[in-house]
């Protein structure tokens, strides 16, 4: 792995994304951001003075790089495609700000102005408001009186339309901008959010109360009458007189039952109306603000994820970088240790049947078995190695013994188990019994310059347990059984 890092390191910028392109390689995308992003976020910060906004445009520079890395393969000097993206993102981001900005700066004056003088502007538009409308196209005049007129919701309108949401309600951002510059050649000057927050507000008012009720029954009167003049064609004058009295007296009191019943609810259904066209003007002038900025909004949105997603990649790649860089520090360092003839470890092998091991003779044995194992792990300890004591135990042992001397330094686990192996000169292996292929259990008895120590210790060996991992023996630590 360390090898494949000295070689990402040492290829051109060409080479790196000719191997991003054909093979995806994760380490060639990072060397590329690590080369270039200082210039990339320097240059895009001075672009958009902002820092925040920089690092968006250093990410979308770095986006783009991916999607067009097949195209680059052959660019000398890439660092100049970089450059003229970076100003091409930074020049979209500045004019996206600067038209949110001049749409929210438009809709608040207009605000202010209906609040202050809404009789005023709507007087301007309602003469040339359905002369307008009739200029429209049909497609746009429809969209237009199902939005603002009937007060569809973005998703009836669609499907009254027969089209998906997206296209309905640009063909409403469409007709709402046509209606605007038919306003203008009739000296109308009025903005588009403007525009739709006046129709929503104007355009259709509650008709009088007693209205819906009277047309029916005047259409009735109406039908009435016509069948009373075919009538009279075919019967007397004398008794047309009186069918007609008859209708006509019928008629009016009917008229006079339900003008009664109008003139009653017309004052109830006044203030519910008054207080539905407050509502209405309220939640439409939020929809409307709204929709002038849906399409901006799904278009910033899917171009965040797509940032997020890549950051999250980079993140990463940062990681196993970091990581690898480790690996190779850590690589290093155990080469200059096998280079010193002081600290190199060679593996002896053992004589068959061997049972004493003298000070002198310790030595890293390998892991081959259990006796090699537990050499290895003596050894480590008597030198004071850390590194190759942990590598001596089996994994949970080896976490017990890294939460006791996890903090601890190589220098001071040296000292500390320096002093426990001073007097001891020698052990031996008294006892080997297999429990299964895979685990033995050992008994050793440990020699010291104190020869009343070593009396006292007769008959007390301690038994340390052995397990089989990969095919390499590592010790467990002291038995259960003693």
């Amino acid at each position: 792995m360390a090898a494949n890092i000295e070689t990402v390191n040492d290829q051109t910028d060409s080479q790196l994304l000719h191997a991003y392109a054909e093979n995806r390689s994760e380490a060639a995308f990072t060397e590329l951001v690590r080369r270039h992003v200082d210039f990339v976020y320097s240059a895009a910060r001075r672009m958009v003075h902002d820092p925040h906004l920089a690092e968006d445009v250093t990410q979308g520079v770095f986006v783009a790089v991916a999607k067009n890395a097949r195209q680059l393969t052959n660019r000398a000097v890439v660092s100049s495609w970089l450059h003229r993206t970076a100003q091409n993102i930074a020049a979209q981001t500045v004019r996206t700000i600067e038209r949110r900005r001049a749409r929210e700066q438009e809709a608040v004056a207009m605000n202010e102005l209906l609040a202050h003088e809404p009789d005023a502007v709507w007087e301007n538009v309602a003469p040339h408001l359905d002369k307008a409308l009739g200029e429209l196209s049909e497609p746009d005049r429809d969209a237009l009186l199902l939005r603002y007129f009937e007060r569809k919701s973005a998703r009836e309108m669609a499907q009254a339309l027969g089209v998906s949401d997206e296209a309905a309600q640009k063909r409403v951002n469409r007709a709402v901008e046509r209606l605007r510059e038919l306003f203008s050649k009739r000296n109308v000057t009025i903005g588009a959010s403007g525009l739709v927050v006046l129709i929503s507000a104007n355009a259709v008012q509650a008709a009088p109360a007693g209205l819906a009720t009277t047309i029916p029954t005047s259409v009735a009167a109406a039908t009435i009458t016509i069948a009373t003049h075919t009538t009279m064609q075919w019967i007397n004058l004398k008794s047309a007189a009186m069918i007609l009295a008859t209708a006509l007296a019928a008629s009016t009191v009917t008229h006079l039952v339900e003008q009664q019943g109008a003139n009653r609810l017309r004052s109830e259904n006044q203030n519910l109306a008054d207080t539905n066209r407050l509502l209405s003007k309220e939640r439409d002038a939020a929809l409307s603000a709204s929709t002038a900025n849906n399409d901006e909004l799904g278009r910033l949105r899917k171009e965040k994820g797509e940032l997020l997603r890549l950051r999250s990649e980079v993140g990463m790649l940062r990681k196993q970088a970091s990581e690898l860089a480790n690996f190779k520090e850590e690589t290093l360092r155990l080469r200059a240790v096998s280079s010193n003839p002081q600290n190199k470890q060679v593996i002896q092998a053992q004589p068959a049947g061997q049972t004493n091991f003298p000070k002198e003779s310790w030595a890293f044995a390998g892991y081959a078995t259990p006796e090699a194992a537990l050499q290895s792990w003596v050894w480590a300890m008597s030198k004071g190695d850390k590194q190759a004591m942990l590598g001596s135990l089996v994994p949970e042992a080896r976490k017990e013994w890294e939460k006791i001397f996890g903090q601890t330094s190589d220098s001071e686990f040296a000292a500390d188990v320096a002093k426990g192996f001073k007097n001891i000169v020698g052990y031996k292996i008294v006892e080997l019994q297999a429990s299964s292929d895979s685990e033995v259990e050992l008994r050793m008895e440990m020699s010291t310059t104190n020869e009343q120590n070593n009396k006292d210790k007769m008959g007390k060996a301690e038994k340390m347990t052995l397990q089989k991992v990969e095919n390499e023996w590592k010790l467990a630590g002291p038995s259960k059984n003693q």
